[in-house]
């Protein structure tokens, strides 16, 4: 049986590693980021340009493709690969974020969680059990159990019965898994905010369950960066060496440095793609927005020191008046450079691993 995880190299100093991620639809190099693909696309961009700038593996939302087209509909297309078009890994979250950001509609409870669609109103019903059905028929590679987390800050009390629910959830939809054969993974969430023995207790009662891998959910919630960080190397020393870490949501690069820096291997984030759609861009000197009147004759590229199409073809004053038209180009190229800047930090930390210069390269982006 092929491994699902394997470390390939670590850096010095650090719990920085490299690793390669088993899936039916490819293997993975991680660290990696996955664009977020919602509703079964990156905004603004088709599948050839996201593969062209080295994307490998991205998320979907199990919650939205349930309701429109609904999982019964993608598995008679063929399962989500088939019906998007995109043969390479794919990650589906459980819905559990949605549970946080539309808590006026939503009722959590021991049961599961009931609310009211986003769209129409209809009343829907999820247990942790419907939750890993709905993503089976979907036919991602890596699903996520139903988890839940309030907002922060939150009190102990309330974190605790978030971190007891989530546990419970996991243990079921673990159970369900369990009973039919499958190639899909099954990822365990912890959660407990910055309550390290909240979040203690969710990774060791999760660790029981063997999942195939591990996500920290609920964090990067405005949290103090140092809390984050704490959480992300006292949870690391628990987890075992051999599965995969996944930090949920956390999307800013120094905080993702600061995240590979302690073991974490699997990012996602909306942050490139809707800046990008918002004028704000990335680039090697720091952020750039080019809804600024400073750039209306700015024949400069965005970055000079970046590769991608947009920079090699498209002026700073291009690009502030397709966004000051609207012009659905400015999102287009806008996205393009900010997913390719992402994506080519990560190339970069992973070289930079096996290399064993991964502080160096830290240092240096960050400054």
């Amino acid at each position: 049986m092929t491994k699902l995880f394997k470390v390939t190299a670590r850096a010095a100093g650090s719990s920085a590693r490299t690793g390669l991620l088993a899936t039916a639809h490819g293997t993975v190099e991680t660290p990696a980021f996955m664009p977020v693909a919602s509703q079964g696309t990156v905004k603004g961009l088709t599948h050839d340009v996201l593969e062209g700038m080295g994307a490998r593996i991205i998320l979907v939302n199990s919650y939205h493709l349930s309701l429109r087209p609904g999982a019964d509909a993608i598995q008679r297309l063929g399962g989500v690969h088939s019906f998007i078009s995109w043969q390479k890994p794919i990650l589906s979250d459980s819905g559990g974020f949605q549970i946080y950001s539309l808590s006026p509609l939503v009722k959590v409870g021991e049961d599961g969680v009931r609310f009211s669609s986003h769209l129409d109103g209809t009343k829907i019903f999820l247990t942790p059990e419907d939750v890993v059905d709905i993503q089976r028929k979907i036919g991602t590679d890596v699903m996520m159990c139903l988890d839940t987390f309030p907002s922060y800050p939150a009190t102990m009390e309330t974190m605790k019965e978030a971190v007891g629910l989530t546990t419970r959830w996991a243990s079921r939809a673990k159970r369900h898994f369990d009973t039919q054969e499958s190639s899909q993974h099954l990822w365990g969430i912890s959660q407990g905010g910055v309550f390290w023995d909240q979040r203690e207790k969710c990774i060791s009662d999760l660790l029981e369950m063997d999942f195939d891998g591990y996500a920290f959910g609920g964090l990067g919630l405005g949290e103090p960066k140092s809390q984050l960080f704490e959480v992300l190397e006292k949870g690391g020393a628990l987890l075992p060496e051999d599965k995969p870490r996944y930090l949920m949501g956390v999307g800013y690069v120094e905080d993702i440095l600061e995240a590979v820096d302690r073991g974490v291997d699997l990012f996602d984030c909306v942050l490139p793609t809707r800046n990008a759609r918002n004028g704000s861009l990335f680039t090697s000197r720091g952020r750039l927005s080019i809804k600024n009147v400073k750039y209306a004759e700015d024949r400069r590229p965005l970055d000079e020191a970046c590769s991608c199409y947009t920079c090699r073809n498209f002026s700073r004053a291009y690009l502030r008046h397709l966004f000051e038209r609207g012009e659905i180009a400015s999102a287009v190229l806008n996205t393009i450079h900010n997913l390719h800047y992402y994506l080519d930090i990560f190339s970069q930390i992973r070289q930079a691993i096996s290399l064993n210069s991964f502080d160096l390269l830290k240092r240096k982006i960050i400054k």
